[in-house]
């Protein structure tokens, strides 16, 4: 089809619904003598989801316009990304990753043999690269680095060097793969301008920068693999893509931060031109839109109800959907996707062959319901000198009742308004009389006399964000620990405090979403 287009219809169709173009004239130049050579790369890390969909509907237009199109699987970057993908689990999940993109590819009628799959070790590990990678270093500085990979890298207290890789890494690939241009979204900018500063620097080409907006997710933010409720799986059956779309943020009329609107925005208009509104007759029948724009202005005058918005796009998802759920139906790809993301509460570890089940009754960190908390108020306990009666919010209705044995430690001023971690999951009990609903969890050091401090989430965590371990993120935790099977005691036996003030079981940190959760100063104590 490129054959018979102008390169200004190229140009529009390479263009189309993104959100910035770095480079523009060099584009339009090469338009004008040859077909652009373009890739896309995405890191192997967290299950794909729809919003995948956004990236895919992009390379049919790549294609249509005659581009020659590489799809990169960065397996060494999910790895160097704080180890979003562990070095046992990235084979495997590299497996997942070409799977399922090729069955969404050809879901929406992409044809694979015009494509080029690419895995980054398939060339990162090579001499030539890696001495490219030592030359980069040797020309960045650590916060130019840092500042590259701020949108994209996981941002935690204490980053981890190979973080600091990522971005040299990225711009690296545009020389190796030999491509024009990079396509990604937004939130890969700072990589992009940071790419277009150094690979001059080393003697290569700056290359264009194609980028797509983050689409909005079902609750409004970004849709993320790591945010459940946020996001539809690939391989989600129809009654779980229905609960989830009727959960979706869809306000009459609002069509700002709308993840069902931006999905028939930018998936499902530009696979077909036109998107159909699905409704009784009562309500005026069936409307066919040729426009995203009138749809848009539909919506915003209330013209189109949301649960007709949502059920239209319940059917066309589950169109898109089904031929990917059929290809993972088979023995070999529920055993692939089952290895590539094990559920840390029934595998131990990865092993060759079959994943073997082990016992439900293991005791892992999950299985405590670890959240963060805010105190609202703090009062001496009436028949207690040594106890502080808390109010925490913890994100339910109402704040939990707390007890805690700590005024000999934490005067009461420095627990008012204070984030904190809180375990909601065990048995209420009476503690002199008044009853306490969760436990506030501390450092303690290990000389004498003893100093304890409350454990201190993330700086902009919010009360009821769940708290877990790393590697545990996806465990469920108890409805309620039973005190007889000392499920909590056994954990805290290794629970400690690091050298750097860093909360740990076994090693791992203990996290929110926002990064690790610490202390103030002390060190190599425990948690009590």
């Amino acid at each position: 089809m490129g054959d018979e287009l102008t390169a200004q219809e190229k140009y529009h169709l390479i263009t189309r619904n993104l959100q910035e173009v770095l480079g523009e004239d060099k584009l339009k130049a090469i338009l004008k003598e040859r077909e652009l050579k373009i890739y896309w790369g995405t890191a192997t890390t967290g299950k794909p989801h729809i919003a995948y969909f956004v990236p895919m509907s992009k390379v049919a237009d790549f294609l249509k316009a005659g581009c020659e199109v590489t799809i990169l699987f960065a397996d060494l970057h999910a790895y160097l990304d704080n180890m979003k993908a562990p070095w046992e689990l990235l084979e495997l999940r590299t497996q997942y990753y070409e799977n399922v993109i090729k069955a969404m590819l050809e879901s929406i009628g992409v044809p694979l043999e015009k494509l080029r799959f690419v895995r980054g070790t398939d060339y990162q590990l090579s001499k030539e690269y890696t001495l490219d990678v030592y030359r980069l270093s040797s020309v960045v500085t650590q916060h130019d680095a840092k500042k590259a990979g701020a949108e994209v890298v996981k941002q935690v207290e204490h980053p981890l060097l190979s973080g600091l890789l990522y971005p040299g890494l990225q711009a690296l690939d545009e020389e190796y793969l030999k491509v024009d241009a990079q396509f990604g979204g937004v939130d890969q900018r700072k990589i992009f301008t940071f790419a277009e500063k150094c690979l001059p620097s080393l003697g290569y080409a700056k290359r264009i920068h194609l980028m797509n907006p983050m689409v909005p997710g079902l609750t409004g933010s970004k849709m993320s693999s790591s945010e459940e409720e946020s996001k539809i799986d690939l391989l989600d059956r129809k009654d779980d893509v229905k609960k989830k779309l009727k959960k979706a943020f869809c306000e009459p009329g609002n069509v700002e931060n709308n993840g069902v609107l931006s999905f028939i925005k930018h998936v499902l208009f530009p696979l077909k031109s036109e998107f159909v509104i699905l409704r009784d007759e009562k309500w005026g029948g069936n409307k066919t839109y040729t426009s995203y724009g009138e749809l848009e202005k539909d919506f915003a005058e209330e013209v189109v109800h949301p649960g007709d918005l949502k059920n239209s796009v319940e059917v066309a998802l589950n169109k898109l959907l089904e031929p990917i759920r059929e290809k993972f139906s088979s023995p070999q790809m529920k055993k692939l996707a089952s290895s590539a993301y094990p559920d840390p509460t029934k595998a131990k570890s990865v092993v060759k062959g079959p994943v073997k089940n082990s016992d439900p009754e293991e005791v892992v960190p999950s299985r405590v319901d670890l959240r963060v908390g805010k105190v609202l108020c703090v009062e001496k306990h009436p028949d207690a000198d040594a106890l502080y009666v808390e109010k925490i919010d913890v994100g339910e209705p109402e704040p939990r009742t707390v007890v805690s044995g700590l005024v000999e430690f934490v005067p009461k001023e420095e627990l008012q308004d204070r984030l904190v971690v809180v375990a909601c999951n065990f048995k209420p009990q009476k503690m002199r009389g008044v009853e306490s609903q969760a436990m506030l969890l501390c450092a303690c050091s290990g000389g004498e006399p003893s100093q304890i401090e409350p454990l201190d989430p993330p700086a902009g965590s919010c009360p009821g964000e769940r708290v877990f371990v790393e590697g545990y993120e996806s465990g469920q935790p108890d409805d309620e620990l039973k005190p007889k099977k000392k499920v909590f005691e056994k954990l805290q036996a290794d629970f400690q405090i690091s050298k750097d003030s860093t909360a740990q079981w076994k090693g791992k940190n203990f996290m929110t979403k926002l990064g690790n959760v610490s202390c103030k100063t002390l060190t190599c104590g425990s948690i009590r």
